[in-house]
């Protein structure tokens, strides 16, 4: 039991995400940040062969043989005295939807750029997402033991495609084979690069850290010399880093290193641990869940993270961790409170009451029962299709936060299980799918066909994998009429006018919502102009 107050124990959370294109050594930072924060003793490979093939981080069979991010995923560890929770996303764009919910949940974020490939397309799309949120990030330029971009050129572009000021934390010496370490601006403090030799099966530990002055044994001729000469003329043409610009969205702490050598990792920690902001104040409404008699008026509030009441959001739910438990966890994060297992949660969409006896405290697909938990933590509430990605969680079952966005999916296509017997169990696996947001899931209103919508081909590779090892259903995904899918929304007798019309184009989602489907963008710009009372949006939130 905690004898710290709730403020205290808010304000030691660090809850961060971590946000790259794809192949920039996102999971791997990952790992290795697990590993200098003490919560794992090794780290997988995720370039190894065979059963090495794998990381803490990527538990699906998928991700481990592919080796990559498909399902956003969270770690908690204390570290120096804070509790850290880590929300490892998808670095591929087909799951930009998940990293965006994942990003809800998240304080700050972490940019991992690759140092020969800079800003890469994917991440200048997150950035964005970031942006839209306030959420303030710090930059971690990795990948310096291969060959990498001039470090001037790299600060420029994040200046300038980015409109960040970067700030150096720190400078490095050279990079790939010529890398000999790097210098903390300000300090002078010298950390060498210890390079792992040929045939060698582990790397080597870096040496302490020194005063760059008596580094000399570190260098060849004229290097440090260029090296100090480089620190000083970036302490003179890049600004200083001040915490408040930080957080406030206008300047990046830029960090270099190797996460699979794993150099600059501690120091990337540290970072994280010092300008981290904790768990933020959060905006948010009192109101009565639906069909509540008398109830009064909706009103804004905002939710402080020291308050008394336990409140929170689900921003993911994930099924069959557990594969032989089909189970159903929902990821809630904290806005305020102090947990407690046992604890009665109201579910404020619907009113219902959750007893919450078996709270999961996550490490990958790894976990713990957890005791008790504050503001900034996520916990893991099983259930069974009870809770919903953007429900809202609070002791009074009053208070609601925006929901999450579900995006327009830009590939539509039918779905079909090849034993006509099994097409019940195909109904209930896609519903659960399309909850957890792996897909979105369309029910035509004439027609037995399920219809599948997703941003890209990678989703429904996901999704056939899944089907196939978790619910043991064979499935075939074969191309729809369709191009574009709408939400429609208006005044009753406007849509039930429209959708009396174009009823064998109309298909409900996941929630019972209208959906128009359409077969090309110029048949939805078309629709809209002969019905302008009825609104098609991209966008729908959940919760």
């Amino acid at each position: 039991m905690s004898k710290r107050t709730l403020p205290e124990e808010a304000a030691r959370r660090r809850t961060f995400a971590i946000i790259a294109h794809p192949d920039a050594g996102k999971t791997t930072l990952t790992e290795h940040i697990l590993l200098a924060g003490g919560a794992i003793r090794a780290a997988g490979a995720v370039r190894a062969r065979g059963e090495n093939r794998r990381t803490r981080s990527d538990w699906m069979k998928i991700e481990k043989e592919r080796g990559i991010s498909v399902s956003a995923s969270v770690m908690t560890f204390e570290h120096d005295d804070k509790m850290f929770n880590l929300l490892d996303t998808p670095g591929h764009e087909d799951f930009s939807e998940d990293t965006y919910r994942t990003l809800t949940a998240a304080d700050c974020a972490i940019m991992v750029l690759d140092a020969a490939k800079g800003i890469e397309p994917q991440t200048l799309k997150l950035f964005e997402v970031c942006r839209l949120r306030d959420i303030p990030i710090i930059t971690f330029i990795n990948k310096l033991d291969r060959e990498a971009q001039d470090p001037m050129a790299l600060l420029d572009e994040i200046a300038s495609r980015l409109q960040l000021d970067p700030s150096p934390i720190w400078w490095p010496a050279q990079s790939g084979n010529r890398l000999r370490g790097m210098v903390e601006m300000g300090t002078g403090r010298f950390q060498p690069y210890a390079r792992k030799e040929a045939g060698a099966t582990e790397d080597p530990d870096h040496p302490p850290a020194l005063p760059l002055s008596d580094a000399a044994q570190y260098f060849e001729a004229g290097e440090q010399e260029a090296l100090v000469e480089a620190a000083e003329l970036v302490e003179g043409g890049y600004k200083r880093f001040d915490v408040q610009a930080f957080l406030e969205g206008h300047m990046t702490p830029v960090l270099w290193g190797s996460a699979l050598r794993h150099f600059g990792i501690d120091e990337l920690l540290k970072a994280i641990g010092d300008w981290a902001p904790a768990p933020k104040v959060m905006k948010a409404r009192k109101e009565a869940p639906p069909e509540t008699r008398n109830a009064p008026e909706p009103e804004d509030i905002v939710v402080e993270p020291g308050k008394d009441e336990v409140t929170g959001f689900v921003f993911k739910v994930q099924a069959n961790m557990d594969p032989n438990h089909r189970d159903r966890i929902a990821m809630f994060r904290m806005a305020s409170g102090r947990f407690q297992r046992g604890m009665k949660l109201k579910v404020q969409n619907t009113g219902k009451a959750l007893s919450v006896n078996a709270p999961i405290m996550f490490f990958a697909s790894d976990r713990e029962l957890a005791d008790d938990a504050f503001a900034g933590d996520v916990i893991g509430i099983p259930n069974h299709g009870v809770l919903r990605v953007g429900d809202s969680l609070s002791e009074t079952g009053l208070v609601r936060f925006a929901g999450l966005p579900n995006f327009a999916p830009e590939i539509l296509q039918r779905v079909r299980v090849k034993d006509p017997l099994k097409a019940k169990h195909l109904k209930k696996a896609l519903e659960g799918l399309a909850e957890e947001g792996v897909t979105q899931l369309f029910r035509p209103e004439l027609g037995a066909d399920f219809i599948v919508g997703a941003v890209g081909q990678l989703q429904f590779e996901v999704m056939a994998d899944r089907l196939n090892s978790e619910y043991g259903l064979d499935s075939m995904f074969e191309p729809s009429p369709w191009a574009e899918a709408r939400w429609v929304s208006g005044e009753k007798a406007d849509l039930e006018d429209f959708m009396g019309k174009y009823r064998p184009q109309m298909a409900a989602d996941i929630d019972g919502a209208p959906v128009f489907l359409a077969k090309s963008a110029w048949e939805t710009g078309y629709v809209g102009e002969r019905f302008p009372k009825v609104a098609f949006s991209r966008t729908k939130e959940r919760g």
